[in-house]
């Protein structure tokens, strides 16, 4: 009979990793806790993200808008979108290339 006992581990390991991954609220809007905290954190390491979108969507304007409106930084209103938006597709960050 074969020795499953190493698939056995592995599995219990992803099953432990899925227990602490963030459970989705209601609101799919919501943003990760561990993204506010990013967020939140002035001394974070920021990348430029540059990408061509439709002009038609006004995204630019919209998101000026809501700059306006809220005080919430230009690239913060990106971020969580885009972080909120992929961890509802199931793609979470890998916890093994965060920084600390």
């Amino acid at each position: 009979m074969p020795n499953h006992s190493r698939h056995a581990r592995l599995l219990r390991e992803i099953a432990d990793a899925l227990d602490t991954e963030f459970q989705p609220t209601d609101d799919a809007l919501t943003p990760h806790p561990d993204t506010l905290d990013i967020i939140s954190n002035r001394h974070t390491k920021r990348g430029q993200l540059n990408y061509a979108v439709p002009d038609v969507l006004q995204l630019h304007r919209r998101i000026r808008r809501y700059n306006a409106e809220t005080d919430i930084a230009h690239g913060d209103i990106v971020a969580l979108a885009l972080d909120t938006w992929l961890r509802a597709k199931g793609y979470p960050p890998d916890p093994d290339l965060s920084c600390p």
